[in-house]
């Protein structure tokens, strides 16, 4: 396999965000030392201090970083959900908290409540099949 690029890498997408905040954190600890006669440990310790928090964060905001080329609607495929409205052969169905407009894959109605898994899409519309939540298999028609 081969080494991520620096310039694809979440962890220098991140970071290179992150610098105007550290300069801005430079400048007001500055601002705070000359204006108002604080001890000379804070003006290196506020922005520090901020790098620090920054850092920290970057573990819970890593995924938010990931370049993934893939188109937004794409990335569903695999992912399952539950149909709000009766599919015959389109509705809605809610995948993460997210309502999508959803088709049917099979000619055979998905009531609505049941579980469904994404297979495709077309557009903005998805492509589902009902699906078992227990078996984690493709349910039998009925």
């Amino acid at each position: 396999m081969s080494a991520v690029s620096p310039r694809r890498s979440p962890f220098w997408r991140y970071t290179a965000l992150q610098v105007p905040g550290w300069v801005l954190a430079l400048a007001l600890a500055w601002w705070i030392h000359s204006s108002f006669d604080a001890p000379g440990w804070l003006a290196p310790a506020l922005p520090l201090a901020w790098m620090v928090k920054d850092m920290a964060l970057y573990p819970l905001l890593r995924s938010a970083y990931e370049a993934n080329e893939a188109p937004p609607v794409e990335r569903l495929i695999g992912r399952r959900g539950v149909a709000i409205e009766p599919l015959e052969p389109s509705g809605y169905v809610r995948i993460g908290g997210e309502l999508w407009r959803a088709r049917a894959n099979d000619a055979t109605p998905i009531a609505p409540h049941l579980a469904v898994e994404v297979v495709g899409a077309k557009g903005l519309i998805l492509a589902v099949r009902h699906v078992d939540p227990e078996a984690g298999t493709r349910a039998s028609p009925s």
